[in-house]
């Protein structure tokens, strides 16, 4: 069904690590949806129902076909069997070729285990003999996006020029303006971001891009592709 699933901690957070990505994905065919784990909430200026509404914004910025919040506990995310479960359910139910979870290494206790959960569960997810709903699935990689709370840079597996869709990524961070407040001291999340983008551009020669990581070796069958 799905080309790739990006699982998030909370609604935002795929936005910030491939809002670019994303529509670059899709304006070449491919079918891509988005996973939140939990709502976010609380937070100071959100509630559960602002944070929808805006999620539902920033969805259909980004022109996805596909989301799904699995409402697990914000702040107290854990990579419990249950939850296992559950995100390995929805693997089989949308048979993505490709996962995306975040980076492994992060300040944020929730981002460390949803990356533990999405590992997990895409072994899970291949059983047979079990009582997961919907047919065994594999998918083939887990890449991994910057969401960190950390400060710090680490060599990607690759990066992808967003130069073309960086500002689609923008109007979807606007989206969540009780995350991303106007008033909010500087520099603000989003001009870090849009900083990080653009670093990130010149060191593949772009204007902007997003780092990925891997932590298995990534194969080629051509350079076509290669910038």
């Amino acid at each position: 069904m799905l080309d790739a699933l990006v699982i998030a901690p909370h609604p935002d957070d795929a936005e910030l690590g491939m809002g670019g990505t994303i529509p670059a994905m899709l304006g070449r065919g491919l079918r891509v949806g988005v996973l939140d784990l939990t709502d976010g909430e609380p937070t100071p200026r959100g509630s559960p129902e602002i944070r929808a509404h805006e999620t539902a914004a920033a969805t259909a910025a980004l022109g996805l076909p596909w989301r799904h919040n699995l409402g697990l506990p914000n702040r107290r995310l854990r990579a419990t069997l249950r939850a296992r479960a559950a995100v390995a359910g929805v693997i089989r139910q949308v048979r993505p070729r490709w996962l995306f979870a975040p980076h492994w290494v992060d300040a944020h206790p929730d981002h460390v285990a949803a990356t533990k959960l999405t590992e997990a569960a895409r072994f899970w997810a291949k059983l047979t003999k079990s009582d997961l709903p919907g047919e065994p699935w594999h998918p083939e990689r887990i890449y991994y996006y910057s969401c960190v709370h950390l400060r710090s840079v680490r060599r990607p597996a690759f990066v992808v020029d967003i130069s073309a869709t960086v500002d689609v990524k923008r109007r979807s961070l606007a989206c969540y303006s009780s995350q991303f407040p106007a008033d909010a001291p500087r520099p603000t999340v989003l001009e870090r971001v849009a900083a990080a983008d653009a670093w990130w551009g010149s060191v593949i020669n772009a204007m902007h891009g997003e780092p990925f990581w891997s932590r298995e070796p990534i194969g080629l069958r051509g350079f076509a592709d290669l910038t």
